[in-house]
């Protein structure tokens, strides 16, 4: 089999699985926070209902205030897609499948950490796509991109290779500017656009390897996907235990620069020093693994079991590789004097 051929035959079996994702809102609820037309002056002579007639809507009189990708992993009606799509808890998510049925969706869970996001609709006997492992993706295979570009164009298809591994970046999750820390990226230059959120990045076995994820505007052809193992832990979980289960540590961190070991006068060049967020929070959630093993604001966390934290290895990565109960060890800096504390993991919605 070409080259080609092999490329057209992932299409062929990946595309009945990947599926549209519409977000719609109600008008009064998009009022309430700010709707960029209302209480200003109305564009081009137009009132402002006139403006809001015309913009796109759902089947049943929402407003569309996006969209984006997913696919299905199991033919009763699991659909994975990113976090930055489903975001807002008012929306309504219509799904879209490629034989052109509409389902409401669900969002039964949404990853703490990870850009990943698990939905369900009321279906049964759906075209599904196999997961692979992306533990063992390597620099230079060939992969295709699938999802709903700009939004728009349904059913687009890229293809490229695998161009860089665990790449960090910081990416907007929401048009209010939010951004959020991504890591352990695949980097792709198969051509990933706003709109292909949420859409599988599949290798030639027709494999799911990645989410697709992110784009870098101004460059060429670098994307990004979350790596497919993150997102079949939180589908085996929510399956089984209805939302996902993550090891919880408990502390609110910055991790050390120059400029901020010296606006915080901290004792170490690198760690996470543990602080209270600006906006409110606890440095250390009350009745955590962190309380318990009696760490404290102004701590810089140097290791935990062994591992140094650094600015590609931060504490939840650690984290994350361990088991709910897990006792961990953690290595910390405390006005200079190395210290050493024993902590158990609790699961992450035990403390609030």
């Amino acid at each position: 089999m070409t080259h080609e051929e092999r490329i057209i035959e992932v299409v062929q079996k990946s595309l009945p699985a990947v599926v549209s994702i519409m977000v719609g809102e109600e008008l009064a609820a998009l009022e309430a926070k700010g709707f960029p037309f209302y209480g200003q002056a109305p564009l081009l002579g137009e009132s402002e209902e006139d403006i809001v007639e015309r913009l796109p809507k759902t089947d049943d009189g929402k407003i569309r205030v996006g969209g984006g990708s997913g696919f299905i992993v199991a033919s009763d009606g699991y659909i994975l897609t990113n976090k930055h799509v489903v975001a807002d808890p008012d929306a309504e998510y219509t799904i879209l499948t490629p034989t052109e049925d509409k389902y409401i969706a669900k969002v039964l869970a949404r990853d703490p950490i990870n850009d990943v996001a698990i939905l369900k609709i009321d279906a049964t006997d759906l075209p599904t796509i196999s997961l692979g492992d992306s533990n063992r993706i390597v620099l230079g295979q060939s992969v295709v991109a699938v999802g709903n570009a700009l939004g728009e164009f349904r059913n687009s298809v890229s293809t490229g290779i695998v161009s860089g591994l665990s790449r960090f970046v910081t990416a907007m999750t929401d048009m209010d500017g939010h951004a959020e820390r991504l890591r352990g990226l695949i980097q792709t230059d198969a051509a990933i656009n706003p709109g292909n959120s949420g859409g599988p990045l599949v290798n030639l076995a027709s494999e799911v390897i990645g989410i697709n994820s992110a784009v870098v505007f101004g460059a060429q052809n670098i994307g990004f996907a979350i790596p497919v193992n993150k997102a079949k832990k939180d589908l085996a979980d929510v399956q089984k235990f209805g939302r996902i289960r993550k090891p919880f540590l408990g502390v609110r961190y910055l991790l050390l620069s120059p400029e901020l070991k010296k606006k915080f006068s901290a004792p170490a060049d690198a760690g996470a020093l543990v602080v209270a967020e600006g906006g409110g929070g606890a440095a250390v959630a009350k009745g955590s693994a962190a309380d318990k093993a009696g760490l404290r604001a102004g701590d810089v966390i140097t290791a935990i079991n062994g591992a140094a934290i650094s600015d590609t290895t931060p504490p939840e990565e650690l984290i994350e590789k361990c088991a709910i109960g897990d006792t961990v060890s953690i290595a910390f800096l405390r006005k200079g004097e190395t210290m050493e504390r024993k902590a158990a993991l609790t699961e992450r919605h035990e403390v609030r």
